[in-house]
């Protein structure tokens, strides 16, 4: 026991615990993108290289971070020393890798072509730089085949123009021109042998196929000079690209997808499938049949008929159509006999003259102009105001449930009116109509001239006005000269845009 007075000796300190070392894992993950950057940026890697090589092994970065901190945690247990943790700048980087490895790996699969002719983007450079991959290297070849007489010819190019003139023989000739996207010559030159188009017959059948996808997920377009004996059918399938066919004479099936289709001066039938296409036709003797999801179209001079179903996105312009024409979308319901003049549609208007009927139409939210009109009508139409010029008129009904209704009738012309409508009034130029009128109706009727045929109107929410005019439609204009055949290897021009058919009026 110590005796009283003396001290224990102080309690020495403890030694500072041993501090984890630093890990590497992060930094070696830095590095490691540093380097595949600095390739970018060196031009030994392209871009679209450099970011499929990130979307592809991306996740190695990971387990090479795990396997780094897994073997400085074994060497810090036989140290006696603590593991050292991911810390929060490590959390923060790995974060961000896994979220930009996810990016990078489902933009790798995505079909950039295809996002690009759905939302038309065209032939953009920078686009192509940036999601094409590579540099652009051009080639042309040129092929001939025997063609079978009574043969039809199919065409089939994914990417690319087409362009089908008349052969001054009986051979299939084709002018290929070609654009290939690669990172190097060599790789463009495995890729062009790989993607030659090829010409095959069996039967009555000769196909001709651009072969565009020989080269796998790598961006191909081949464009395609075709030429074929006059008499030959054909069958084009192109997704994208236009395809122009000018002077033949056997029927045309052409399914067609992101671009334009010209058909002119052509004596068979044609029928066009079309994916957000446009069609510009002229001067054809046969049939025409138009479906699908359409932009624009223009028809012009065809002594056939005109069917027209599916959705017409932009405007629909028709001019001197010899036969029936019909016309069936979601909204727009329309059949007459002939035109002589010229039609307009979009999205807001119907104008037509020199319309010959009988005609059945039936829309809505359309403002109709129908100038010179002769034959029966038949109309029904709401949210839009309605004018009808007549020429030389049948059995007349017009129904517009919501918006104004003016009727003009030339001198000399016979109808026998009956007119009515709610919440609006009528006005007319004819003495011989008895208009009565309350808070909230009005009505017309009567008789101009005797044995004329009938004029029925009925009005919602609109007035309705009886004209007394003229109407004087001038004669058709004369159809254009046919185009000179395209110079071999030159694709033809697109058509023209229709000119109007003159009107004159006086109401």
């Amino acid at each position: 026991m110590a005796s009283p007075g003396m001290t224990s000796p102080p309690t020495p300190p403890m030694p500072p615990a041993p501090r984890p070392q630093r890990s590497i894992a992060g930094p070696i993950v830095l590095i490691l993108l540093g380097v595949l950057f600095l390739l970018g940026t060196m031009g030994v890697l392209e871009r679209h290289s450099m970011g499929m090589l990130f979307a592809r092994y991306w996740p190695a970065l990971l387990i090479l971070w795990g396997v780094i901190k897994l073997i400085e945690h074994e060497q810090a247990k036989r140290a006696g020393l603590p593991g050292r943790g991911i810390g929060v700048g490590g959390v923060f980087l790995m974060i961000f890798l896994i979220v930009a490895g996810l990016i990078a790996t489902g933009v790798s699969h995505v079909d950039w072509q295809s996002v690009r002719d759905h939302v038309q983007l065209g032939d953009d450079k920078d686009f192509e730089d940036w999601f094409g991959g590579g540099s652009s290297f051009d080639y042309s070849d040129q092929l001939s085949q025997a063609f079978p007489a009574g043969s039809s010819l199919h065409i089939n190019d994914e990417r690319g123009t087409i362009t089908v003139n008349v052969s001054d023989d009986k051979m299939l000739k084709v002018s290929v021109r070609k654009k290939i996207r690669a990172e190097k010559q060599q790789d463009a030159d495995t890729y062009n042998t790989g993607t030659k188009p090829q010409i095959t017959v069996a039967d009555k059948i000769v196909t001709l196929n651009a072969n565009t996808q020989g080269a796998g997920d790598k961006s191909v377009s081949t464009d395609m000079d075709v030429y074929v004996p006059r008499n030959a059918e054909l069958v084009v399938t192109a997704r994208r690209g236009d395809v122009t066919i000018t002077g033949m004479s056997g029927n045309v099936e052409v399914n067609h997808q992101h671009g334009e289709v010209n058909l002119s001066d052509h004596t068979g039938n044609a029928s066009l499938t079309l994916e957000r296409s446009s069609a510009r036709l002229e001067r054809v003797k046969g049939d025409v049949t138009i479906q699908g999801k359409v932009n624009e179209v223009a028809v012009e001079d065809v002594d056939g008929a005109v069917h027209m179903n599916g959705e017409f996105w932009e405007s629909t312009r028709l001019i001197r159509i010899s036969k029936t024409v019909s016309f069936h979308s979601s909204r727009t319901d329309m059949e007459f006999s002939r035109l002589d003049g010229r039609l307009d549609l979009d999205s807001d208007d119907l104008r037509a003259d020199s319309l010959v009927g009988p005609m059945h139409l039936t829309t809505r939210s359309k403002d109709i102009s129908l100038i010179g009109l002769s034959g029966d009508l038949r109309l029904e139409d709401s949210n839009g105001t309605v004018e009808v010029g007549l020429y030389k008129p049948g059995n007349i009904q017009i129904e517009n449930r919501k918006g104004d209704i003016q009727v003009t009738i030339p001198p000399n012309t016979a109808v026998k009116v009956e007119a009515q409508t709610h919440h609006g009034e009528i006005q007319s130029d004819f003495n011989e109509l008895k208009i009565e009128g309350g808070d909230r109706q009005a009505s017309a009727s009567g008789s101009i001239g005797t044995n004329g045929p009938r004029l029925v109107i009925n009005g919602g929410n609109g007035s309705i006005e009886i004209r007394r005019g003229s109407v004087m439609v001038a004669a058709p204009a004369a159809p254009a000269a046919p185009s000179a055949p395209a110079t071999p290897g030159k694709p033809a021009k697109s058509l023209p845009a229709p000119k109007a058919a003159p009107v004159e009026s006086e109401n």
